[in-house]
């Protein structure tokens, strides 16, 4: 299972949200390569990157962020947040996006979201399935959706997605721990879906948890902000 710490982009710095508000917001540094390459010397091969600009904007605005932290670091990047349109995209991977990922736009504009999968391949295009109360959550989490989480992911499993982040919206930043039981059925009902848990992940014991699921990887972040798990635990994964 990969480890894969999230980077969360607010003008131009890492910052944390709870439970994606952004009138919770928690800046941990003023320079997001300078905690890429914390990542990279831990060991970490991937990150997570996330342009909460563009996620309200609804267009990608912290492209630099990714262009610099891509061309600075190893680090395999999947980049998300605002990414609504062809041209979105295209700066994204320009800037040095190995993978990206939609959620808002997979249900606001299905037909574009799948052109991209098309275009670009199932390995490149991560659909993002945020989820509230069993229902998905878009537009940055400020909005309820009326798919249910489990439709929503077998509709687009038959549609050719591989990958999925799914963060359970309740539990993002509480640092309370995460939504097992959802990840679990979701690997019992799609066990070929590349699963990448979100949301509220704590300990390690966690993890744990996550990697005997089958989990193809783990998204961590204000746990290691606040040291809950130290980065140098996280080699053995």
């Amino acid at each position: 299972m990969y480890i894969i710490p999230a980077i969360d982009i607010i003008e131009g710095k890492c910052v944390r949200l709870t439970q994606g508000d952004y009138n919770q917001k928690k800046v941990y540094n003023e320079d997001p390569l300078e905690v890429a390459k914390a990542f990279e010397g831990a060991g970490l091969a991937r990150l997570h990157l996330v342009d909460l600009d563009g996620a309200k904007a609804k267009r990608i605005i912290n492209y630099k962020v990714l262009d610099k932290i891509a061309s600075q670091t190893s680090l395999q990047i999947d980049f998300g947040g605002g990414l609504k349109s062809n041209e979105d995209l295209h700066i994204a991977f320009e800037s040095g996006a190995q993978q990206i990922t939609g959620g808002t736009v997979a249900v606001k504009n299905p037909n574009l979201f799948l052109s991209w999968l098309e275009k670009y391949g199932a390995d490149r295009i991560i659909l993002g399935a945020d989820f509230k109360d069993g229902k998905i959550a878009v537009s940055g989490w400020q909005e309820n959706s009326d798919l249910e989480l489990f439709n929503f992911l077998k509709d687009y499993v038959k549609k050719g997605i591989q990958y999925s982040i799914s963060t359970d919206v309740s539990k993002d930043g509480l640092l309370q721990g995460s939504a097992i039981s959802t990840y679990k059925k979701i690997r019992e009902d799609l066990p070929d879906l590349k699963l990448i848990a979100s949301g509220g992940v704590t300990t390690l014991d966690e993890l744990e948890n996550l990697k005997s699921l089958g989990c193809f990887g783990a998204i961590i972040g204000k746990a290691i902000y606040e040291g809950n798990i130290p980065l140098n635990a996280l080699s053995k994964f």
